[in-house]
């Protein structure tokens, strides 16, 4: 080694700004040779398919917190409470849906333009809807993720991937099945102080 050379690499308190590099995966690829026991076409398919899934995640969780934000009426307090709960639970479907495509070595969607163009959830306006529009609008949200998540676990096990197969049923398969019931409750149309009259028709209510 030519002892000229100055070795010694200098210190500094100064940030290095504005870094840009190559990446270092390319989205749609797999990292090799994982001691995963999931061969690489399989693992290709099921990141493919979570990331669908993760788009759509992504987005019923952005609507929920439109919702949360927007609703009116009579019902705001407690939509208001619920919408923010369920937009927590999906949060936390997001990140469990992501690490589970970076787990099988592939890429996850991250950003906003992206999940975007991946969707199959109808985008909403920007502006404020009706409390049973908005409702209805997550159902149809649900609807979709719902039929994905059936999808995925039969495949999944198909493929031997019972990690998969887990995260699709006990996780997202259950939630989204529970918020469903939740909020079809909310669309029934019963009344709130006086019965119906059974003898005299449904329109009929039973004074106090």
């Amino acid at each position: 080694m030519d002892k000229n050379v100055n070795t010694t690499r200098k210190i500094s308190a100064q940030p290095h700004f504005h870094q840009r590099a190559e990446e270092i995966q390319p989205y749609r690829t797999v990292t090799h040779a994982l001691p995963l026991d999931l061969e690489e076409p399989v693992r290709l398919e099921m990141t493919e398919r979570l990331n669908d899934l993760l788009a759509d995640t992504m987005t019923i969780r952005d609507l929920y917190k439109k919702s949360h934000w927007q609703v009116a009426g009579a019902t705001f307090y407690q939509l208001h409470l619920l919408f923010d709960k369920h937009y927590d639970t999906q949060v936390e479907l997001v990140d469990s849906i992501a690490e589970r495509i970076q787990l099988l070595g592939g890429v996850s969607l991250a950003m906003g333009a992206d999940v975007a163009e991946t969707t199959k959830i109808d985008r909403p306006p920007r502006g404020r809807e009706e409390v049973p529009a908005q409702l209805s609008r997550l159902l149809d949200a649900h609807k979709v993720i719902i039929g994905q998540a059936r999808s995925l676990a039969r495949r999944a096990s198909q493929l031997g991937d019972e990690g998969t197969n887990d995260l699709a049923v006990s996780e997202v398969l259950r939630t989204n099945e529970l918020q469903t019931w939740f909020l079809s409750e909310h669309l029934v149309n019963v009344p709130l102080v006086t019965a119906a009259d059974p003898s005299s028709g449904a329109t009929k209510r039973i004074a106090p």
